[in-house]
């Protein structure tokens, strides 16, 4: 049984109990869980092993790989850039963006973007590695791309294109690229271990990534033939083959490689901690250590509301029930319920998950390092444990 180290406040208890049951579960390698409340840290907790090779324990400087969770912080930073006047998410996208409108996308808006309603979950373009390294390659391939629907009539999940259009929207508005953007909103005000693209000092900190358990039961059998039906969805997480499509193969690309972690994927590949996550979704919606709160009651009222819902266009998969705000996946979806209907934030390939909740002035913060079956459980026990948490010190 792995050892937890860290704390859980008088009340929180149950956060803790449901931590240490992952790992008594056998469904955690290393982890780990913080939670602000009312802008005081209430849980940090961390326990297993950061890289089962070395034996390397997961310890309090530990970051992680936080996959799509990054999208969060990133539809944080384009509210703060609209609290400044820097953009409008109704405005269309060509306002700040004049080339991206041609092949019919002259119609698409900023919040469609945002929403994953823009049509580009897959691009044409077969990229290479070097060209997601470089920014501008995959930028010339959105402008000369064609939409897959017309933008704002459905959605879809833009699981790696996302990064690219927002953060090509914010770099137009705010003259910052997302790493630049994330350190100067987010990560330094805070005083947050969070980066898009690691300095190099930081490589020996980060977690390894380990595979899941291999699940060879009927279910999985059949959603793997389901996916290998769906060439939009391989190219969405593909980007044409720059990237593998399980994010581990070994290579180049895989997310494992210190060369990846020094990227700019900012749908993808945000490195931090689980206690940097919790302070940003608690310093959304609550004053942190003097830091004014950063989100207006105008914005978390407009990142509470559902903008894209239902089946989804059928080139790709969408979880049943799942709602998306402007950037964020809000409370109401069965597969990953957050704390309450006052609950914005995002989840992960891992099974990592960052939200903030206005009601109870909650930030929540969970990053692992093993890879999550369908129908992974372990986020949801804490959220759960939270929850009880909050009900029984009413």
């Amino acid at each position: 049984m792995s050892e937890i180290h860290g704390f859980a406040d008088e009340g929180f208890g149950p956060v803790a109990d449901a931590f240490q049951d992952n790992f008594t579960r056998g469904s955690e390698t290393g982890a780990a869980c913080a939670i602000y409340h009312r802008g005081r840290l209430v849980v940090d907790l961390h326990g297993g092993t950061a890289d089962t090779a070395t034996g390397r324990p997961w310890n309090t400087d530990t970051v992680a790989v936080a996959f799509s969770v990054t999208k969060g912080l990133t539809a944080l930073c384009g509210y703060i850039a609209q609290q400044r006047g820097l953009l409008e998410f109704d405005a269309p996208v060509t306002s700040l963006w004049p080339e991206f409108g041609a092949h019919g996308k002259e119609g698409t808006t900023i919040r469609d973007v945002f929403a994953h309603r823009a049509g580009l979950v897959a691009l044409d373009t077969d990229l290479t590695l070097q060209d997601v390294s470089q920014w501008a390659p995959v930028i010339r391939a959105i402008e000369a791309q064609s939409p897959q629907w017309k933008p704002g009539t459905d959605f879809a999940y833009h699981a790696l294109t996302f990064g690219w259009l927002t953060g090509e929207i914010l770099r137009r508005a705010t003259g910052l690229r997302p790493h630049k953007l994330l350190a100067e909103y987010l990560s330094t005000p805070l005083a947050a271990d969070a980066w898009i693209g690691i300095p190099a000092a930081v490589e020996s900190r980060v977690a390894t990534i380990h595979p899941a358990p291999q699940d060879t039961g009927p279910a999985a059998r059949a959603l793997f033939e389901k996916v290998m039906s769906m060439p939009a969805l391989i190219r969405s997480v593909t980007l044409g083959g720059a990237l593998p499509a399980g994010f581990l193969d070994g290579g180049p690309a895989d997310f494992n490689s210190p060369a990846v972690h020094a990227m700019e994927i900012p749908a993808a590949n945000g490195i931090m901690s689980a206690t940097a996550l919790a302070r940003i979704y608690g310093a959304a919606v609550s004053t942190v250590d003097g830091t004014p709160q950063l989100l207006s009651d105008q914005s978390i009222t407009d990142a509470l509301t559902p903008r894209s819902s239902g089946e989804g266009w059928p080139g790709v998969l969408t979880p049943p029930g799942i709602r998306y705000s402007t950037g964020f996946i809000i409370n109401g979806f069965p597969g990953q319920p957050l704390l309450s209907d006052l609950s914005f934030g995002h989840d992960g390939a891992n099974g990592s998950l960052g939200f903030a909740d206005t009601g109870a002035e909650i930030g929540f913060g969970y990053l692992n390092n093993q890879m999550a079956n369908p129908g992974d459980e372990r986020a949801n026990r804490l959220t759960a444990a939270l929850r009880h948490s909050l009900e029984t010190s009413r």
